[in-house]
């Protein structure tokens, strides 16, 4: 049984009776998921004002990056670092019910039919991959149901602003794409396969794997003319969910270039993605040629009601 907005939201409001204390005041803080011993940092990324997207003159700039514009973000949480398997394995093995948990029966993901991490690792501290949007934004509304704290996917704008911190080179680090083996796991330096999180140097907001190891999903629908529908000084820019491709991805991943992990470079998901899945029809939870892409998670500082956050969770998962 899928939970009605209502039900979804009284579920939600019983879970966060007996969720961990909220957190007062906006810095960073660790979380521990409920039933478990699991953990995962929060960053603080405050309220701000930057220029989104690449000037033509940089070194790799592509077309759908401009003309860059000036966007206004509200206040949210930034996951440090990717979210891992250590995390994901609580949702894909939760076995409770919506009749003895207050895990409201959200549907856990299908079995994955081969091994899609493919041998690069999975518990330790490794990022989880292989999954499509739609699985990262139900492990999302999974994480409200046993936290009581409200997580989604970054937007674009949100991703790229926190990726900067406050810099506005090609990437967080300056322009040389030769200091990017300090900061990122990427075709130069990652032997063909992820690593552990949190291995490389952080940006200036303490923010971990931000360029390669796995490119993350965003919230948004991805649209090539994504600039120039936005206006100058326009806030919490997003684009809402449309047809299943293509999606937004962000960061680059352990497989790409340089060029592909600069703070302004825009992936896209499209059907290849999927295109080894023998099943008919294919899964909308594992994608078997995006062994690189992965997400992170998105905490606004404004708190939505249960009700509010059961409705964006049905726009977002069409339920």
């Amino acid at each position: 049984m899928k939970p009605t907005g209502l039900l979804f939201a009284t579920m939600i409001l019983f879970s966060a009776a007996r969720a961990q204390p909220a957190v007062d005041s906006f810095q960073s803080y660790r979380l521990t998921i409920p039933g478990s011993t699991v953990s995962f940092t929060m960053q603080p990324i405050q309220a701000g004002t930057f220029m989104m997207g690449s000037p033509a003159k940089e070194p790799g700039h592509k077309a759908d990056e401009g003309p860059s514009r000036k966007v206004q973000l509200d206040a949210f949480w930034m996951g440090a670092h990717e979210v891992t398997y250590d995390e994901f394995l609580l949702f894909f093995n939760d076995e409770q019910t919506s009749r003895n948990s207050e895990v409201d029966a959200v549907t856990r993901p299908t079995a994955q039919y081969i091994d899609l991490s493919w041998g690069m690792g999975k518990q330790g501290g490794f990022p989880v991959n292989s999954m499509s949007q739609h699985t990262a934004m139900m492990y999302c509304r999974w994480l409200y149901g046993k936290t009581g704290q409200f997580f989604r996917l970054p937007t674009e704008a949100e991703w790229e602003y926190a990726c900067r911190a406050g810099s506005s080179g090609a990437y967080y680090f300056g322009n040389d794409p030769k200091l990017l083996g300090g900061y990122a796991w990427f075709a130069g330096n990652s032997n063909n396969k992820y690593q552990k999180v949190g291995q490389k140097k952080p940006n200036a907001w303490g923010l971990y794997d931000m360029l390669g190891n796995v490119a993350e999903w965003t919230l948004d629908q991805y649209d090539s003319a994504y600039f120039s529908n936005i206006q100058d000084g326009a806030l919490d820019p997003s684009i809402p969910p449309g047809n299943q491709y293509p999606k937004s991805v962000r960061g680059g991943g352990y497989l790409d270039k340089p060029a592909a992990l600069r703070c302004a470079s825009r992936g896209q998901s499209n059907p290849a993605w999927n295109r080894r899945d023998p099943q008919v029809p294919k899964s909308k939870w594992w994608l078997t040629d995006a062994m690189s892409v992965g997400f992170r998670l998105v905490r606004p500082l404004k708190t939505p009601t249960a009700e509010e956050a059961a409705a964006f969770y049905n726009k977002y998962l069409g339920n």
